[in-house]
């Protein structure tokens, strides 16, 4: 049976006295229909729509507004505790590994044809797991989803969904579950562990442990259909029953050397310098997320408009590309001695006497004494 997934919600909005969850799929059913080439019968449905009450009326296309008065509220704080986004984001947009784009692709198929894989039995629940280091583009992936879908982003906002109230927590889940419910959407879990961590640990209270059993109840409760995107920084801190929860799961990786190339260049954007060699770039940025590539590139990009130059000077990128591996290896540069130092062992050839003169606004001169000065307190070190 076609559109069965649209037909059971308006059914389950009825039987809860859910007018805006009946009204919501409705719209979208009159959506498919109409995509279908079923015109009469979408026109059917909207008209039907229309003649209900002003108050629950909309036979909006599913991508319509979500009322912000409507969203669920801890009532600890009186804050939403989720935010509602429309993204839209391109694939050129995301550097990912083949068998990573394959992976998203497999689940984007998943809910998008779950009707047809509901009748051969072959329908995974829409729900997926991403996890990786930061900066690696979970967030970035699951606005591309939402957009792929033409749904809206719904953001779960930790810092109000934990709530100070005993058993609060457990109550603002099943708010956003519910309200999930309502409307076709993506409901997107953001550092999911601080919900789902393991339980057994000594130190924590029972309250914690509730969350994480309130949170599989919620999941479980949740129909096929209802696409979950949840990510995590720390899935080793996952408790072990959340990922039997998920079908799909995707690990994000560092960009490797040549999506970093594609990043470099993206980023910078029409400021790339003709001289800069993007393939020497991309190997020295190895171990870089594509976040801290994207904040370097923006730095230089500033750095060329201060300087009143319209393409970024290939040094001053570098000197930004090192400046920030320092602060990811724990160098400490408190001075410009500390920097010039840092520079100049990073790359000779870059980092020239003239270069570092013409950086830091000093004489060659001077710059020769700060490197000879840092070399003899490093042979001291060796001789002591």
């Amino acid at each position: 049976m076609d559109y069965l997934s649209e037909i059971l919600k308006i059914i389950e909005g009825a039987t809860k006295a859910n007018a805006s969850m009946a009204n919501n799929y409705a719209g979208l059913l009159a959506d498919k229909l109409e995509q279908s080439g079923e015109l009469k019968q979408a026109k059917l449905i909207r008209e039907r729509l229309l003649r209900a009450p002003q108050a629950l009326a909309g036979a909006q296309k599913a991508g319509g507004g979500v009322s912000i008065g409507s969203l669920p509220i801890d009532i600890d704080s009186r804050l939403n505790t989720v935010d509602v986004s429309y993204p839209k984001l391109e694939k050129s947009e995301l550097y990912l590994p083949a068998g990573i784009n394959t992976r998203v692709d497999e689940f984007i198929t998943n809910v998008q044809r779950f009707d047809e894989f509901v009748k051969v039995d072959a329908a995974l629940p829409s729900r997926l797991l991403i996890y990786g280091k930061p900066g690696t583009g979970k967030t970035m992936l699951s606005r591309y989803i939402a957009s792929r879908l033409e749904y809206p982003l719904l953001t779960v906002r930790c810092d109000t969904l934990i709530s100070s109230l005993l058993g609060q927590t457990s109550k603002n889940l099943r708010q956003v579950f519910d309200y999930v419910n309502q409307r076709p959407c993506v409901l997107f879990l953001d550092e999911f562990d601080a919900l789902a961590g393991a339980r057994g640990n000594e130190r924590d209270i029972g309250e914690l442990q509730r969350v994480v059993i309130s949170l599989l109840q919620n999941i479980d409760a949740a129909s096929d259909n209802t696409i979950i995107i949840a990510s995590t920084n720390h899935e080793q801190l996952l408790d072990p029953a959340i990922w039997r929860r998920f079908s799909f799961r995707i690990p994000m990786p560092l960009p490797d050397q040549h999506q970093r190339e594609l990043i470099w260049k993206n980023r910078l954007k029409n400021m790339l310098s003709n001289e800069l060699d993007l393939c020497d770039l991309a190997k020295k940025s190895e171990g870089l997320s594509g976040a801290i590539i994207e904040q370097v590139s923006l730095d230089a990009r500033r750095d060329a408009v201060i300087a009143g130059d319209k393409k970024i000077i290939n040094h001053k990128l570098y000197r930004r590309l090192y400046l920030a591996q320092s602060l990811i290896d724990g160098v400490n540069l408190h001075t410009y001695e500390d920097e010039i130092c840092w520079l100049r062992s990073k790359d000779k050839k870059i980092f020239s006497i003239r270069v570092l003169a013409e950086l830091y606004g000093l004489s060659a001169r001077v710059i020769s004494n700060v490197l000879k000065e840092s070399g003899s307190n490093e042979q001291k070190g060796h001789t002591g």
